[in-house]
C-alpha cells in the first residue's frame, strides 16, 4: 500500500463509504480504486484528486496534504544519478537493492537524515 492508497483508505473509513461507493461516485473503476490503494498504479491525475478531495468534502489544507501524499505515492520510483559522483550512484543502488528489507525503524532514521541535510542548491539564498 502507498501513503496514498492509506490516505484513502483512512478517508473512506471515516466516511463509512466502500471502494465500490465511492468509484461510482467519482467515475472511476472499482478496480482503479482498489489498483490505488494497493500501489498497484502510479500517481494518480490531478483531476482525480480534485474528485476526491471534492467527494470528501475536504478543506483546503487537508487537500493540499492529499495532494502532497500523492506525489510521493508512485511506486515505480526511477533516480536518475547521471552527471552526480559515483557514491551517489552506488547509494541509490544499494539503496534500491535492500529497500524491501529494511524496517520501519531504518526507513524512519533515514526520513530524519534526509529532513536534517543539507541541500547546496537550497543555501543559495
Amino acid at each position: 500500500m502507498t501513503p496514498f492508497g492509506e490516505a484513502m483508505r483512512e478517508l473512506r473509513r471515516r466516511k463509512g463509504v466502500s471502494q465500490k461507493e465511492m468509484a461510482a461516485a467519482i467515475g472511476v473503476s472499482p478496480a482503479y480504486l482498489s489498483a490505488l490503494e494497493h500501489g498497484k498504479r502510479g500517481s494518480p491525475s490531478f483531476d482525480f484528486l480534485q474528485r476526491v478531495a471534492g467527494y470528501f468534502n475536504v478543506i483546503w489544507d487537508e487537500a493540499e496534504e492529499l495532494f502532497q501524499i500523492a506525489r510521493i505515492s508512485d511506486p515505480r520510483v526511477v533516480l536518475d544519478t547521471s552527471g552526480l559522483p559515483p557514491g551517489h550512484t552506488a547509494f541509490a543502488n544499494r539503496l534500491s537493492e535492500r529497500i524491501r528489507n529494511l524496517s520501519a525503524e531504518a526507513i524512519e532514521a533515514m526520513e530524519d537524515i534526509l529532513e536534517k541535510a543539507t541541500f547546496p542548491d537550497n543555501d543559495r539564498g
